[in-house]
């Protein structure tokens, strides 16, 4: 490959922005950022023509879009989720499955290891988040109702059995087993998420001591402040905030969460806690009509209006639509946050949770060249995966 050197344009670190930067790349991995000092090198130019120039987006929670869902249970699925994703700036994301039949999930898992060692122009798969099923149905929001239950170590050893792509997976940790199942994924690598949970403050101490560093769709079927035999008791919501270590995600969108509860998550948890998620349904990055949550075969139908999908008779949203980068935007214009945090809790923070920040998630000389330009209304530009340019837009 081809050294390549971007200039011109507004680099954007965790911390500053640098004006008139040079990032300089070969073999799928940054060698130089900062000022220029040499414009005679033999390269290909990439004009930035004054724009950002950002880390690629990493989006740890994504459940498809362009029409398609990675429970669709086809390599054509994941591939065009990926590509779909890539033309808003995503560069690498973690694709989410919904409580289902254990053949389901199984299918799944083998799914996205051959789609992942596939050649095709999109974000990285960087590998599974279970979504389900030990969860609480008091809290199951649009998860099925059919397929949730407590963690068996029976079945959820199986299950890991099946594929070493397990990143991270989300359980209410009130259920009986849960804090069994907590540790079990700790000690080996996996991110331990608390989702669609009822539980209360005292379990989340327990459940954080246990694995369960990281909250979910903070807000989105989780349990707040509420009475039990007429004492108050918080709920995962206050325990996020509470507990300075644990991490959260939020579906910036602007329809999920409105602009106070951005600017109040922003204000406690802060940038290096908090990162964006797009928890996007098939319809992210189409246009508005009928569309379908969940798999193809056993999906339920909904509408996608306002930048949301509804329930048919509007009652309830049933999925985000949304792509990484309105979810810069928004942070930027909904929620007043400074161009660098807003990019560095789509980048950097994700990375961190994941633990793939030494890889991925800055612009530092020995990461991939995972790169996005974009204007000041967070247009995507140009996306770069690992030093391949994917998507243009000129």
């Amino acid at each position: 490959m081809n050294k390549v050197k971007i200039v011109n344009g507004k680099l954007i670190t965790p911390y500053r922005i640098i004006d008139d930067a040079v990032i300089v790349f070969e073999n799928g991995k940054i060698t130089y950022t900062g000022k220029d000092v040499n414009t005679e090198e033999n390269c290909e130019i990439i004009d930035a023509k004054g724009f950002y120039v950002s880390p690629g987006f990493i989006d740890i929670h994504t459940h498809g879009g362009g029409g398609h869902d990675f429970m669709d249970g086809t390599i054509e699925a994941y591939i065009g989720a990926a590509t779909k994703h890539a033309e808003h700036g995503t560069t690498a994301l973690v694709a989410t499955t919904l409580t289902s039949t254990l053949d389901e999930l199984k299918n799944s898992l083998e799914i996205f290891k051959k789609a992942k060692n596939s050649e095709y122009d999109g974000a990285i798969l960087l590998g599974m988040h279970l979504e389900g099923p030990y969860f609480s149905m008091a809290q199951k929001g649009a998860q099925d109702p059919r397929y949730i239950k407590n963690p068996d170590p029976e079945e959820y050893l199986k299950i890991l059995s099946w594929s070493d792509d397990i990143l991270r997976w989300s359980a209410a940790p009130e259920l009986d087993g849960a804090m069994e199942f907590g540790r079990q994924l700790k000690s080996r690598g996996i991110l331990v998420s608390i989702a669609h949970s009822d539980a209360i403050s005292s379990q989340v101490d327990e459940a954080f001591e246990n694995g369960y560093t990281h909250a979910t769709h903070l807000y989105s079927a989780m349990s707040g402040v509420r009475r039990i035999n007429a004492f108050r008791y918080g709920g995962i919501i206050e325990s996020a905030y509470l507990i300075d270590e644990m991490t959260v995600e939020i579906i910036a969108d602007g329809v999920h969460l409105p602009a106070e509860l951005l600017k109040l998550i922003y204000k406690i948890k802060g940038p290096s806690r908090t990162a964006l998620v797009t928890d996007s349904m098939r319809a992210a990055g189409m246009p508005d009509g009928e569309s379908i949550l969940g798999s193809l075969k056993d999906g339920q139908k909904v509408i996608v209006e306002d930048n949301v999908a509804k329930l048919p008779d509007r009652s309830a949203f049933a999925g985000s639509t949304a792509t990484t980068d309105r979810l810069v935007r928004n942070m930027i214009y909904l929620a007043d946050v400074p161009v660098t945090d807003a990019v560095r809790m789509m980048t950097t923070t994700p990375a961190s949770i994941l633990g793939i920040d030494d890889r991925k998630g800055s612009l530092i000389p020995g990461k991939d060249a995972d790169i996005v330009i974009f204007d000041e209304n967070v247009n995507i530009k140009r996306t770069i995966v690992e030093g391949r340019t994917v998507f243009v837009n000129e």
